[in-house]
């Protein structure tokens, strides 16, 4: 066995599993534009402030268990859907994955990626776009009720400014959204 003198570098470990599998579902299809590209990047970033801001709730002494689960569990399933973005750009989305048992390596028809991508960037824009300003502008619950006075946008200081910060980037969920399910319904039409 050789050992490294002073001057010599350590050349770098072969990447693992873990590192060559994330490499593999973050990988785009050839012909992807650089700009596409960083916008599914940027997806699960619009998701993950707002997760961050609920996950201290869970450590609330005055909830119970089963709410404690439900803010961790709509913490981590938001984030995987923003996940799906990605998607749209990298090859799991047009063949399935070699770790899927019996559809292995098979092609994915458009409007199996199509449709659910179109039907989620509607509602996230209606949801986080539309409904949201507008609850904002009017300062009224979705329902058309008075907000509460301890909502969180509403308490004022540096408690709202955080919340607004933290929600603001889910206004553009569904619009980046629309953007990719457009571009990969280009791409998949030329190939």
């Amino acid at each position: 066995m050789k050992t490294l003198s002073r001057g010599e570098a350590r050349a770098p470990a072969a990447p693992g599993r873990f590192r060559a599998a994330w490499r593999a579902a973050h990988a785009p299809v050839p012909g992807v534009p650089r700009r596409t590209r960083a916008l599914a990047y940027a997806v699960p970033f619009t998701v993950l402030p707002s997760g961050l801001w609920r996950l201290p709730a869970v450590f609330d002494r005055g909830i119970g268990i089963g709410e404690r689960a439900y803010i961790v569990f709509l913490s981590l399933f938001s984030e995987a859907l923003a996940f799906t973005a990605i998607g749209l750009v990298a090859r799991w989305g047009e063949v399935v994955p070699g770790w899927v048992p019996v559809l292995r390596g098979r092609r994915i028809p458009p409007a199996a990626v199509l449709v659910p991508a179109a039907l989620g960037a509607t509602a996230l824009t209606l949801l986080w776009t539309v409904l949201t300003l507008a609850t904002q502008i009017m300062g009224t619950t979705i329902r058309g009720d008075a907000l509460p006075a301890d909502f969180p946008g509403e308490t004022g200081g540096w408690e709202a400014a955080v919340f607004h910060v933290c929600y603001a980037p889910l206004v553009l969920w569904g619009p980046f959204l629309a953007v990719l399910t457009v571009a990969y319904a280009r791409r998949r039409r030329r190939a």
